[in-house]
């Protein structure tokens, strides 16, 4: 057994990315300005987007989107119970209704053939979640959009840089969330992204800026203007310069990230295929997985224990984990409002009371890998029926 701790998803930040926070600091802008700007390009060019916004979160992503499309009260938002709460409080926040479809027993993506069944005159918005950095059936659930005349807004958060069918999310035209909270596979501390059309991100960014008619950063710029006017009740959204100077160099870096942790990933394959208790996760033929995250579900009946036991029992191994994610019906807030059941969405019930995800992140070592096979085959010896 190892001796110090495994946190199971530290950041992974270089001299690179501290140098050029310290340029910033001893810059003339630390808030939005010309590094925020530089980000956004950036980032737009590596997915191949129309354009991208730099935001304080993906849950500022998400909200600017359903408030530039204008969704309120008496619409209604489909989403999947199988979320981090973000995705859901957004479309509370602008008063409209969250409705709930349950999942694929693969990849715990929203299931496209329940989709249909969930629809009403009020649906506006469909928000599927690439869920671990898995893609999610985009050619089935855009099918049913176009159908019925209903905008996707992506939920990205785990799914840089994931591809489907050889292109990235977030490339096309359709707005697109992103997240690159501490432990995202590029990260800006707190931020986000939002990409899509053009002329949906020039309104998007107003809605992120007070509802300001131009930014910050050019009112005080040589050659701007302070005149200004507030054409909507904005919010305060935007991304800092010193935000922006982390996210340039991982976005350098993302690459190299990403070819170690399908490394991890395949050696976690490698030594839990045959194991009768332990189910693995999904990366179908059209898609390229993001891993984000590695989710492993646990056949609850080739075991002694639950769940949160065997959670237990890696951590006085001294491996950390965690759990993605509480279904939204189960937070009090969901099912006291909704009148929600735990069955109600059976597939994101019965993968949460089975799920860890086990640690996953450019800095693990081979020792470290080694070390969380070595924790999970004990456990499974341990307590195996």
């Amino acid at each position: 057994m190892r001796s110090t701790f495994l946190p199971f998803s530290p950041p992974t930040i270089g001299e690179e990315e501290i140098q050029e926070v310290v340029d910033t600091l001893r810059s003339d802008w630390i808030t939005t300005g010309p590094k925020a700007r530089r980000f956004e390009q950036e980032f737009a060019v590596y997915l191949g987007a129309p354009g991208a916004l730099a935001l304080n979160s993906c849950t500022a992503a998400l909200h600017t989107a359903l408030v530039t499309l204008g969704i309120g009260p008496g619409d209604e938002v489909i989403t999947t119970p199988m979320t981090f709460a973000a995705s859901v409080n957004v479309i509370e926040h602008v008063g409209a209704r969250p409705v709930l479809v349950d999942v694929e027993p693969d990849t715990l993506n929203i299931d496209p053939a329940k989709l249909e069944g969930a629809i009403t005159s009020r649906t506006r918005v469909i928000i599927p979640v690439h869920y671990a950095g898995h893609p999610v059936d985009l050619d089935s659930i855009y099918n049913i959009a176009q159908a019925h005349g209903l905008v996707v807004i992506e939920d990205a958060a785990h799914a840089l840089p994931a591809k489907y069918k050889g292109r990235y999310i977030g490339s096309g035209n359709n707005p697109v969330a992103f997240s690159f909270y501490a432990t995202k596979n590029l990260t800006t501390a707190e931020g986000g992204m939002l990409t899509g059309d053009l002329e949906f991100l020039e309104r998007a960014r107003i809605v992120s800026l007070h509802g300001m008619s131009r930014d910050a950063w050019k009112r005080y710029d040589k050659g701007g203007s302070w005149y200004y006017e507030v054409m909507l009740p904005g919010f305060k959204y935007n991304m800092t310069d010193i935000q922006a100077s982390l996210g340039l160099w991982q976005l350098h870096k993302l690459a190299v990230f990403q070819q170690r942790r399908r490394e991890v990933v395949a050696t976690y394959n490698q030594a839990f295929r045959d194991v009768e208790a332990l189910e693995l996760p999904v990366e179908r033929p059209e898609v390229e997985h993001a891993w984000h995250l590695y989710v492993l579900r646990l056949r609850l009946e080739a075991l002694r224990i639950t769940r949160d036991q065997f959670i237990e029992e890696l951590k006085a191994r001294n491996i950390g984990t965690s759990v993605h994610f509480i279904p939204i019906h189960l937070h009090p807030y969901y099912r006291d409002k909704y009148g929600y059941r735990p069955d109600n969405f059976p597939v994101a019930y019965g993968n949460y009371r089975r799920m860890l995800s086990l640690p996953l992140n450019p800095r693990l070592s081979d020792q470290d890998v080694a070390d969380v096979i070595e924790a999970v085959l004990d456990v499974v010896r341990a307590y195996k029926r």
